[in-house]
């Protein structure tokens, strides 16, 4: 089975602002509602349930990762249609934040205050949702499956027990690419190209512990200023041959241009937030003014990782299910993006489920916990959830570029943060349920 995925989610060095609004009393489970079948838990009715999430609908990260509630809604879509989870219709609201922190803090408070959610379920960006990440566990809203690989959702659940991560963190991700990098290309002289924030640093350290003696250079930039020659000259000039790139998929497609105006031609490996070949061709063609055609074929020969099946992969059961998903409640092609949104939808239908007849916020929360690590989904590596850790995905394999298409040359690899082995996944991928809905846990 071929394993790949894009990571969807663009991270930001964004400002975080103060000044948000709080509130308390934004409600709970009622007696009058316990065990009778009728609910008085926030966000829910006896007819739906209703969530939220914060997205760059506009503004400069809008182009793909716009497309990932528009997934996510297609999903739920499709379970409304088969008859919702306990009976219950998914009503997801999403707001745009424009990726801009200040934005993040109204919109949740909208959502958690006036619109009375449920739940925050898969709101993008560290820079963004780190605005609004205390309020949700101060007002003791379920926060789950942050679209960004930071380890500030899961790694200290004590002060942060309402927020759940997703997708792999960048440190598990660094890790796994270095030891490949380690066995494949020990004589590599590495450069690192991060974006200055947490997703470079936790890229950084987690390289490091394996591979710090090949490191030569490692060069910041800082999201916003698009001029990152210098930083590619000085990568140049260490005599780095390979280069580790923790960045979005526009300073991707800018490391690129640069590196071609500078005539350097180190080997490449992005991680899986910068290295969807579909959006980093579009965006080299479109920075080039025309001047790169077919802006993926730049990418030819680089390495990415990968942690779910994508639009790449027709053949796999998964890929199949969101192809089938989408023709009935989707609007255009199916996109990576698209199938990053259905994937967390999935697994939050999971915990719905998992939660039983009449959930509660502390009820989801719980299931996770104590569950949440054996939910079987499209995801290539088990979550980490319990009772010590609310980190996601434990791993990735990875890819190497040619052409376009993203080809899987590794099994998938898990790991944790910190010294925890790397190991290969020892299990095949389980294929999605006939229906294309997980069950109800018994």
């Amino acid at each position: 089975m071929k394993r790949s995925s894009r990571l969807v989610t663009a991270m930001t060095s964004l400002v975080l602002t103060a000044g948000m609004v709080t509130a308390c009393g934004a409600g709970g489970r009622s007696a009058d509602g316990a065990g009778d079948g009728a609910t008085a838990e926030t966000g829910i009715t006896e007819e739906s349930v209703k969530i939220g999430g914060h997205f760059p609908l506009t503004g400069v990260a809008a182009p793909g990762y716009s497309e990932i509630p528009v997934g996510a809604t297609a999903y739920f879509d499709y379970v409304n249609a088969n008859g919702g989870v306990h009976g219950r219709q998914i009503d997801y609201l999403y707001r745009d934040d424009a990726y801009n922190p200040t934005n993040t803090s109204s919109v949740v408070n909208e959502l958690v205050l006036q619109d009375e959610v449920f739940a925050m379920v898969g709101g993008v960006g560290t820079a963004t949702h780190g605005a609004v990440v205390d309020f949700l566990n101060d007002e003791e809203v379920p926060d789950l499956f942050v679209s960004s690989g930071s380890l500030q959702w899961g790694d200290d659940p004590e002060d942060r027990p309402w927020t759940f991560g997703w997708q792999p963190d960048y440190e598990v991700e660094a890790k796994i690419a270095a030891q490949w990098i380690k066995e494949n290309h020990p004589d590599a002289r590495v450069g690192m190209l991060v974006q200055d924030d947490d997703m470079g640093r936790d890229g950084e350290a987690g390289v490091r512990r394996l591979i710090d003696d090949q490191i030569v250079a490692v060069e910041r930039y800082t999201s916003g200023n698009t001029d990152i020659v210098p930083q590619m000259t000085n990568l140049k000039a260490s005599g780095a041959d390979f280069v580790i790139g923790f960045t979005v998929p526009a300073y991707s497609a800018l490391s690129q241009l640069a590196a071609q105006r500078l005539n350097y031609d180190p080997e490449w490996f992005y991680a899986s937030i910068g290295g969807d070949t579909q959006l980093v061709g579009q965006l080299l063609s479109e920075f080039s003014e025309g001047a790169v055609q077919d802006g993926s074929t730049m990418l030819d020969g680089a390495y990415t990782a990968d942690y779910l099946p994508t639009t790449e992969e027709p053949d796999n059961e998964w890929t199949q299910l969101w192809q089938n998903v989408w023709a009935e409640h989707g609007e255009g092609e199916l996109t990576n993006y698209h199938i990053y949104g259905m994937s967390y939808a999935y697994t939050f239908v999971q915990a719905l489920q998992a939660a039983g007849p009449d959930p509660t916020r502390q009820g989801v929360v719980d299931v996770l916990k104590e569950r949440g690590s054996e939910f079987e989904g499209p995801q290539l590596a088990p979550f980490r959830y319990s009772e010590d850790s609310h980190l996601g995905i434990s791993g990735v394999a990875i890819s190497v570029v040619r052409g376009d298409v993203a080809e899987p040359i590794t099994p998938t690899y898990i790991t944790d943060i910190g010294d925890a082995p790397i190991e290969e996944v020892d299990a095949p991928h389980a294929p999605p349920p006939a229906n294309g809905i997980p069950e109800a846990a018994e």
